[in-house]
């Protein structure tokens, strides 16, 4: 199966970054909140994890756009972010792995400690659990605020489902909704895909989703 960006990009609708369309539960309430209260932070750093679709990207967007900030993502990261931050009183890394450049990443997170900025970390694993190589880093990582997207409750499952749906114009009955959440997996990722494949039949067999299309991509 193809990616699901490349898939976002193939059917053309557009995510939304608006504070207002992020719904805040259980599962993402520390997070937002961290977002929310900026800078009343007990320390600079902040590390944000979840699996990919929990809404790390999402709570970046609305940070920017009520600050201001530098954005990088961390497999692009390079000598010419070192200089390119300097202006910036908030900077954030995406989606940051075991791939990372350790010695530019070190080096980054210096030059914001010396210069008293913010930094915001996001990555499917907490940066505790990332097996840095590098000595210092690893001891850097230790001094984040660690704040884990958990997977979504049945509110949030909910919300998420009918977003992904007004995303591509579609409304569907909350009976039909509700059927969904109980038989697919508690994933974010999961939830994109799901919602994606109901729209793909639906859009082949020229028909509105209903409870038979539902159950075909559940294999009910």
């Amino acid at each position: 199966m193809k990616d699901l960006n490349q898939l976002i990009i193939d059917f053309n609708f557009e995510k939304n970054f608006k504070d207002l369309d992020f719904y805040v539960s259980k599962s993402n309430k520390i997070a937002f909140s961290l977002i929310d209260n900026w800078p009343r932070w007990e320390k600079k750093y902040i590390n944000i994890s979840g699996e990919k679709f929990s809404g790390k990207s999402h709570l970046v967007n609305i940070f920017l756009a009520r600050n201001k900030g530098y954005k990088i993502y961390a497999k692009n990261l390079n000598n010419e972010h070192l200089n390119a931050i300097k202006i910036y009183e908030n900077v954030i890394i995406e989606d940051l792995d075991e791939n990372i450049n350790e010695k530019l990443l070190y080096s980054l997170i210096n030059i914001i400690d010396q210069e008293n900025k913010y930094l915001i970390i996001t990555s499917k694993l907490p940066l505790v659990e990332i097996r840095f190589k590098l000595k210092d880093l690893l001891s850097r990582s230790k001094n984040f605020i660690l704040s884990t997207i958990s997977n979504p409750d049945d509110e949030l499952m909910f919300a998420l489902i009918l977003k992904n749906l007004s995303d591509r114009q579609i409304s569907l009955d909350k009976k039909l909704i509700n059927y969904i959440i109980k038989r697919i997996d508690r994933s974010y990722s999961k939830i994109s895909e799901f919602i994606y494949k109901i729209d793909e039949m639906s859009l082949k067999k020229k028909k509105p989703i209903d409870f038979k299309i539902i159950k075909n991509v559940l294999g009910e």
